[in-house]
This record gives C-alpha cells, sequence and structure tokens, in this order.
C-alpha cells in the first residue's frame, strides 16, 4: 500500500508539473497569507498521502535548491563568458590545445561569405549568469530584435548600406572600382574628409542572449541558421541524445546538438514549476560610428605560441579577440599595424554598457519597464543629478538607488561579482517568472509582499562591419533574392553549374546563398590568407549577367578578413569581443596582469622583485622566421598556399641541419603538417616530407620561401 501510494503521489506531481504555468507580472504585489494545514490522523491513508505528499515537496524544494547550489557555484568561479570550444587537436604542452581560442580561430569563427547574412560560428560552451550550456553549431544571421512588434522572439532584418552616389554615378565598372576602393581607403584610414565612409560603413554588436523558458514540452529552435538546427523531435530527444554523446565520447557530425539544462524554477503549493534554458544569437546597429581606434587586441600567450605569431600577426588572424576602450575616441589607431591601442583603467559605466544600453530585451524595441522589487525603484545609474527610472526592457549591467546600502554605494552592478552580466526585465509569457514572498512583521502584525520577476540575459559576442558590398552589383548581374529551390535549379540549371568561369559551367545569377556580386578586380586576391574547413566560399567564380556573358565575381556575404585591396590591404570586419568565464577568476585575473608585464617589462621593472635580465643573445640572433609555401593551382582543392612561423629555436635546428616539424596555416579548408630542412649550400629552405608524403598532395613545390 505504501509503494502504491507513493507511485500515484508522484505521479499525480508529475503530471501536475508537466501542465501547469502560474505566470505573475513583474511588480505585482499581493498580501498573502498561509492557511495552517488540517490536522490528520498520521495512521490514516488520508493522513499517509499528505504525509508523502509533504515529502515530495520537501524533496522538490531541496532538488531546486541543489540546481542553486551548482549556479552559485559556477558564478563564483568566474563571470559570464565563454567557457570553451570543441577540442580538435593535442599537443606536448597545454597552451598547444584548444580552449575558448581553438587552432584556427577563436569561438571557432570562421566564413560564410557566400551568403548575404550569415555569419559562420561554431559549438561553444558558455556561461550566462551561472547557467552553463553547450550551443550547437551556431551560424547566425545579420538580425535584429523587430522594431514593429512585441511578439516573443519577432525580428527583422538588418538593413544592409547603401552604396555611395558617387560608385554609382561612375559609368564604367572599372571606374565603379576604382571609387568603391576610396571609400574602403577612408576606412581603413579612419578619415572621413577624405571620403564620408560613415553612412556606408556601419558597425554592429552581435550578443548571444539566454533565459529559462516555460516551453518544457516543445522543443524551439534557438535561432534561424541558413545551415544548422536542432536534431532533436523534444527537448528529452535532445537531453537523451547529449547524454548519449558525452556517455561515448561520440559527435554529431553535423555538430547540431545542444546542452540545454532543465531547471525547476518555483515550488508552487506543492506543485513543481519546471523552465528549460535556451538561447539565441542576434545582432544591433550602434547608433553613431564605433572608431577602429576604440577596439585593442588582447594578448593571447597560449594562442600566440602555438601559432609562433608575433602581436601584428596575432591580431590580424581569426585567433584574436578584442576589447572596447572604456569611453569613445579613448584609444589610438595604429595604420601599420591595422589595430587599436587604448590605456588600461578603471571605470564604472564605459562605451560597452552605452551600446548594451541601446539593445532591448525579449519585449524588443520600444518597449518600457521598471523594477520596483523590495518595495525600491531601479534608478538609472548614468543620471547622476536625478532620480530617473530605469528603462530595465534594455540590457544593463548598472543601476542605482536612491539611498545608499550597507556598503555606503547607491550604484549597483548586477549580481554578486559577474563584471559580464547583463541583464534586461520582460513580461513575455514565455519567459520563466520566479517569486518571492517578503515578509515583515510589525507591531505582531505579519504583512507578506509577493514580488515575481522576468529576466533574459546577454552576453556580447563581436563587432561586425557592413560595407557598402552587400548592396553592390556593378555588373548588374541576375539577383533572385532569398535562396529557394526554385530559383536555385534556376541559377545551377539542376545543379549542373559550379561557377567556373566558362560559359557552360557559370552560375546562372545570384541568390541569397550563392551570394556572388563583387567584381573579382577589386581585391588582388579571391580569398583571404587565412581560411578554415568550414568556410563555404569558393573565392572567384562565374556568373552569367542579362546578357550571357560570364563575369568573375567574389563573394559579397560577411567577411572576418576581407582579401587584399591595392593601396588598401586587408581589412578585418570582424571583431570579437566574447568574454572569456575564467577572466573573472581569481588565477585569470592575475594572469592578466602577469602578461601584461611580461609584455612591458621596462614599465613594470619596479614591481619585480628580480629585475628581469636580457634574453640570450642566442635567441636574439635567431629570431623567429615566417615562410611560405609555393602556389598551387591544382583544382581541388583550388589556387592557394600556406604561411608557416617557425620559432627561434626550431630556426637554430634548421641552421645546424636537423629537420623540423612544423604546422602550416589553414588555407582551401586544409593544413599541412610539413618536415622542414634547411641547405646550407644553396640557402634554400626545403620540404622533406608533407603529410607524411614526400610530396604535398594539393602540388606544393619543394622549396620553402622566407618572407621575414
Amino acid at each position: 500500500m505504501f509503494s502504491l501510494l507513493v507511485l500515484v503521489t508522484a505521479a499525480s506531481y508529475a503530471l501536475a508539473a508537466n501542465n501547469t504555468h502560474h505566470h505573475v507580472h513583474h511588480g505585482h504585489q499581493q498580501a498573502t497569507t498561509t492557511p495552517p494545514p488540517p490536522t490528520l490522523d498520521p495512521l490514516s491513508d488520508k493522513g499517509r498521502i499528505q504525509k508523502l505528499e509533504q515529502e515530495l515537496e520537501a524533496l522538490t524544494r531541496q532538488v531546486m535548491l541543489q540546481q542553486l547550489f551548482v549556479e552559485e557555484r559556477i558564478r563564483s568561479d568566474g563571470d559570464s563568458g565563454v567557457k570553451q570550444l570543441r577540442h580538435n587537436h593535442d599537443g606536448t604542452a597545454p597552451y598547444l590545445t584548444t580552449s575558448y581560442s581553438g587552432r584556427s580561430s577563436v569561438n571557432s569563427i570562421h566564413d560564410h561569405s557566400n551568403y548575404d547574412r550569415t555569419v559562420g560560428m561554431g559549438e561553444v560552451i558558455v556561461v550566462m549568469n551561472g547557467v552553463e550550456f553547450r550551443t550547437r553549431h551556431n551560424d547566425y544571421k545579420l538580425r535584429m530584435p523587430s522594431k514593429t512588434s512585441s511578439h516573443y522572439n519577432a525580428i527583422q532584418d538588418i538593413p544592409f548600406p547603401q552604396v555611395p552616389h558617387s560608385v554609382l554615378s561612375k559609368p564604367t565598372v572599372a571606374e565603379q572600382i576604382a571609387e568603391m576602393k576610396e571609400y574602403f581607403k577612408a576606412f581603413h584610414y579612419q578619415n572621413h574628409q577624405h571620403r564620408d565612409y560613415r553612412p556606408y560603413f556601419k558597425p554592429n554588436l552581435c550578443y548571444m542572449e539566454g533565459a529559462w523558458t516555460t516551453k518544457t514540452k516543445t522543443l524551439n529552435e534557438p535561432f534561424q541558421s541558413d545551415r544548422h538546427s536542432i536534431d532533436a523531435s523534444s527537448w528529452f530527444d535532445l537531453q537523451e541524445k547529449i547524454r548519449y554523446t558525452s556517455y561515448s565520447g561520440s559527435k554529431h557530425n553535423l555538430e547540431n546538438f545542444s546542452y540545454l539544462p532543465s531547471t525547476i524554477i518555483n515550488v508552487d503549493n506543492g506543485t513543481a514549476e519546471y523552465a528549460q534554458w535556451n538561447y539565441r544569437i542576434l545582432c544591433h546597429p550602434i547608433e553613431g560610428d564605433l572608431l577602429l581606434a576604440d577596439l585593442a587586441p588582447i594578448d593571447d600567450l597560449a594562442s600566440r605560441l602555438a601559432h609562433n605569431f608575433d602581436m601584428k600577426k596575432f591580431a590580424q588572424s581569426r585567433s584574436a579577440r578584442f576589447k572596447l576602450a572604456a569611453a569613445a575616441r579613448d584609444g589610438h589607431y595604429d595604420f601599420d599595424l591595422g589595430y587599436g591601442s587604448i590605456k588600461d583603467r578603471l571605470y564604472n559605466m564605459g562605451l560597452l554598457d552605452k551600446i548594451m544600453m541601446q539593445i532591448p530585451g525579449k519585449n524588443n524595441y520600444g518597449a518600457v519597464l521598471n523594477d520596483h522589487s523590495f518595495n525600491m525603484t531601479v534608478f538609472d545609474a548614468r543620471d547622476t543629478t536625478n532620480n530617473t527610472a530605469l528603462n530595465t526592457a534594455y540590457y544593463h549591467r548598472f543601476f542605482k538607488y536612491d539611498s545608499k546600502g550597507a556598503m555606503g554605494t547607491k550604484t549597483i552592478h548586477r549580481g554578486f561579482a559577474d563584471q559580464n552580466l547583463f541583464v534586461a526585465q520582460t513580461t513575455q509569457p514565455d519567459i520563466a517568472t520566479i517569486k518571492i514572498d517578503d515578509c515583515h512583521t510589525h507591531r505582531h502584525q505579519k504583512t507578506c509582499n509577493r514580488y515575481s520577476a522576468q529576466y533574459s540575459y546577454a552576453i556580447p559576442l563581436e563587432i561586425v562591419y557592413m560595407t557598402p558590398l552587400y548592396r553592390w552589383n556593378p555588373y548588374d548581374l541576375p539577383d533572385y533574392g532569398h535562396f529557394t529551390q526554385q530559383n536555385t535549379v534556376v541559377i545551377t540549371e539542376h545543379y549542373k553549374r559550379n561557377g567556373q568561369l566558362t560559359a557552360d559551367k557559370a552560375f546562372n545569377g545570384t541568390n541569397s546563398k550563392y551570394f556572388y556580386k563583387t567584381p573579382a578586380e577589386f581585391f588582388s586576391a579571391a580569398k583571404p590568407g587565412e581560411t578554415d574547413r568550414a568556410d563555404t566560399d569558393k573565392g572567384a567564380v562565374g556568373v552569367l549577367d542579362k546578357h550571357g556573358v560570364v563575369r568573375k565575381v567574389v563573394a559579397s556575404g560577411t567577411h572576418i578578413t576581407l582579401p587584399e585591396i591595392e593601396g588598401v590591404g586587408k581589412l578585418r570586419m570582424r571583431y570579437p569581443i566574447t568574454p572569456v568565464h575564467m577572466e573573472g577568476s581569481a588565477a585569470g585575473k592575475g594572469l592578466s596582469a602577469v602578461i601584461e608585464m611580461v609584455n612591458h617589462m621596462s614599465k613594470y621593472s619596479s614591481y619585480f622583485v628580480e629585475p628581469p635580465t636580457a634574453t640570450s643573445s642566442a635567441h636574439t640572433s635567431l629570431p623567429d622566421g615566417h615562410f611560405a609555401t609555393q602556389y598551387t593551382h591544382r583544382d581541388p582543392p583550388g589556387y592557394h598556399r600556406h604561411e608557416i612561423y617557425v620559432s627561434h629555436d626550431e630556426m637554430s635546428s634548421l641552421a645546424a641541419g636537423h629537420i623540423v616539424s612544423v604546422f602550416t596555416s589553414t588555407d582551401q579548408g586544409h593544413e599541412h603538417t610539413i618536415d622542414m630542412g634547411y641547405n646550407k649550400t644553396s640557402g634554400q629552405y626545403y620540404i622533406n616530407a608533407c603529410d607524411g608524403l614526400p610530396h604535398c598532395w594539393d602540388g606544393h613545390g619543394s622549396q620553402i620561401i622566407k618572407i621575414a
């Protein structure tokens, strides 16, 4: 009988938990009283059932508190931010292996510039306000919250910048190319006197948003991607697949699984209310201009050592992560290095806060909400003279009260110790509500007010600059707009056309997936030097214009770094500014200080207990080497070469006649492991073996060219 009662009671509560939702709007207060439970005979069936109900409620609350314990532990371990990428290579030292930056890129970013709006980004493990989760392969799109609808998760496309009139007015394609280059030159040198580039080069902040949602039965795709979606029929199915891959160490080949936890968000009158974590990636058009001088690279010694990069090469690579200056126009841009430098200093609310506070939460643009929790109004920390209620419908991390707290401060940072915790209030029923009864006793009379809260969280991911290339179509190529199977059949002629530079193989027009419109002559090369296996850009392709003439064009979508433009150079378009979870720990903060001291020893010489000595002459006489393979024309994989970085120790070994094993850069979707040698007689560096074979499979010559 006892076992039966347990099963019946557990089943009834499980049923209630899965079919009951309670929503109370934030800020709603009501006096509450709890009637005493009726006295029952503990030996009766009714008494036993009530006893089991009480025990089950206590256990449910304990499960909820265990989840809180896990989240609090994660919160104290570090800040909201990216924690880890998928491991894809090993090494003899820890810094050679994958962290938040892999062998190729930070956050596994890559190029899908043949799509009109797709921004390449792989799987990541993220911590957000103590919730640790793992994403699917992301490949998000240039979309923003809706400006016209307050519906849950309503979005719209970010408008592409216009093409300058001075470009369109030129009568020939060659003249348009020349004039367009002047705008890119002006952007590179940040000189709006040469050409006012600002209306045509628009910065966007792309961010990851997470929240506890009430949709615990039906699986909801976090955001639309051209290339990826969660491969599961329900949340339970997804959780089982994650359990299986974690248990076995296996992987979904298309990277369409994600670990998104569930929790008990409330226990209301003995009933458990469940919530499901979900996330999405959106972008926000930044109001005004964002100078390149306000973006400075964050040194990552592990990544630089693994790649043999100096700071200049690192800042230009896909592995670089950047930080925003404390205030606009607070940095200095070095045109030769291609990146900014900023002075590190303490601040309360900075440039990042200004941008994030332009971004709405789940109620979308135009929403106005206020927070009155615990009978105190949350005020805008930017208003230093008056008490203006903060619009908590937008993302923020600072607020203030009208009276000082126990530590004597009025301005408060969201979270206990999370530098990167941006929150926004919402009233969407799809976002789980957390409730609390705040009770006080005055003159023996107890009064309780009930408060409720619905919030989402966000962290910045990257700054993406949009350019006139998205709209520019100087050859007037047929443009079918959004990708459909029907117009793709037309473009590829039932997939018989593959973009080769002949009339029978060239694409028959463009669409959002075959987004090739930029004249190849605009760039010095069809693709940037650094590529990744996940890139889908084909380089230069042939597209038929409306008269059947083959035009040689390249992808017009979002690049990490544009191919080189003659007279301008390579321009970076994506600047990852993702916070890192471990940097919020004491160890992370100490490591950051050590890196700063190591990089500027003379500046911080007085801080060393024992002043540093000069490096040995053996190391200074043989600096790091920068090399490249010979170009290959073999197709596949296509015209390319690889760069090679050799450490000073390896240079010493080469000079002594030894063979050293080195990795090349990733180009055309692959890399090589090369056994490299040096011929003292001829002074030539050469390939002794390539991937264990006498010659590289893709046709690189045996000679290795020294660049620097």
